[in-house]
């Protein structure tokens, strides 16, 4: 374990990109900012450099590696499958395919299944599907209402059905959507009309800062759906497979959605995600859903060695307790430091900041040897791996810590410089 120290930068250097210069991305399109570094090699909750210098991942890829990095029983799964079929072509049936969306539909509940590659994919297929049992049972209403600043993927609908969480400020917009503050039930009634045909919901919304609904708020939207006869959607392409504690975060809140978004931990760091259906919604036919790579044989024997492994006895509930541990831990440095508020559940938490200094607090840690992830200039976010140990969040504290001393010690300098 390499725990590397560097000089403390200055405020400038922290909050700077310092990799313009960098010949060997040069062909990259620069569609994401990203640190000079690069990363060779993974296992579990770290990271190491071409430089051999080692990292600890608390973002996970965005929370996607839900097992942390190269697991064993994920690389088992994907050499024995690649070995034997990998991607027979979405037109005919593999066994991999038909048992990952069993597996999904006995564990959540559902009736039917379907996979596909990204979260996006997910959304979309999600509004494809409200909008056809629109056409069926409620007089082709097809209006979706979202709320609050959720993010629901990158495609043109995802961000259309988003409502401030993803940066869609060179996108079109396309028509029928509407938006309305998250955690405000009297916003959704009155929003509700004859052409709306589902309410779309993050429980938690991630991009926005770790936004939990409220108990009293879901329930109030699913009792709403109910009495209006409309479809209730949850997004839990975040929240899903364990990442809460409970394999969906629905189960946590007490509700039951008509349709679920999953992606991210499903494939546990390859590209998979599924839509689910409950009752009525379940009513795609023939040829109204396809994709060159959906439910390749390769992807489903990765969702199926994660969700073998996040039904584990005692898998979730260690979750838990590593959730517990973390939240206390991120508590008491928030207290040291004069910082915000902590929201999250299970192993995902946000902290705010107490000013716009998320962005320097990511680069600050990086020089500590910590990877994490700020989705707002005033937040941070914690994704790290299920299977974290109570060592690693340990640790990832201290690293932090130092980071959070690092971004202290430079305002101070450049305040002083100013007064000067």
């Amino acid at each position: 374990m390499n725990l590397f120290r560097r000089p403390a930068p200055s405020l400038d250097d922290l909050i700077l990109d310092t990799a313009g210069n960098d010949l060997s991305s040069a062909r990259l399109m620069p569609t994401v900012a990203r640190p000079p570094q690069v990363f060779v090699r993974g296992q579990g909750s770290w990271l190491w450099d071409s430089d051999d210098r080692a990292y600890l991942d608390f973002s996970q890829g965005g929370a996607a590696n839900s097992l942390g990095h190269s697991p064993q029983v994920l690389i088992k799964a994907l050499s024995d499958q690649a070995q034997a079929l990998i991607n027979p072509g979405n037109g005919l049936y593999n066994r991999l395919q038909l048992n990952l969306v069993e597996r999904l539909c006995e564990h959540t509940g559902s009736d039917q299944g379907y996979l596909l590659n990204s979260g996006a994919q997910a959304c979309e297929a999600a509004i494809k599907l409200a909008r056809k049992w629109g056409q069926l049972h409620r007089g082709s209403a097809y209006r979706i209402i979202t709320a609050g600043n959720g993010c629901h993927g990158r495609s043109f609908a995802a961000m259309s059905a988003s409502s401030g969480g993803c940066d869609n400020r060179f996108e079109p917009q396309l028509p029928g959507f509407s938006h309305v503050p998250f955690n405000d039930l009297p916003a959704l009634h009155a929003a509700v009309d004859a052409g709306t045909v589902a309410i779309m919901l993050e429980p938690i919304q991630a991009e926005a800062g770790v936004i939990p609904a409220t108990e009293h708020y879901l329930k109030g939207v699913e009792r709403l759906c109910r009495e209006l006869g409309i479809l209730l959607i949850l997004d839990e392409v975040q929240t899903g497979i364990g990442r809460c504690g409970a394999l969906l975060a629905e189960q946590q809140y007490g509700i039951r959605a008509d349709i679920i978004m999953l992606g991210k931990g499903l494939g546990g760091g390859v590209p998979l995600a599924a839509l689910l259906a409950r009752g009525k919604a379940c009513c795609f036919e023939v040829g109204e859903l396809e994709g060159t790579h959906h439910g390749n044989a390769l992807m489903a024997s990765a969702g199926l060695a994660v969700l073998d492994t996040v039904l584990e006895h005692g898998f979730l509930e260690q979750v838990r307790e590593s959730g517990c541990y973390l939240g206390e831990g991120l508590a008491r440095l928030a207290y040291r430091y004069d910082h915000g508020q902590l929201r999250g559940q299970g192993l995902m938490w946000g902290l705010t900041l107490s000013d716009d200094s998320a962005d320097a607090v990511v680069k600050a840690a990086l020089h500590e040897g910590l990877i994490l992830n700020a989705p707002q200039p005033n937040c941070l976010r914690f994704t790290p791996a299920l299977t974290v140990s109570k060592s690693n969040i340990d640790e990832m504290l201290l690293r932090l810590a130092r980071a959070f001393s690092r971004v202290r010690t430079a305002q101070l300098q450049c305040r002083k410089g100013i007064a000067v």
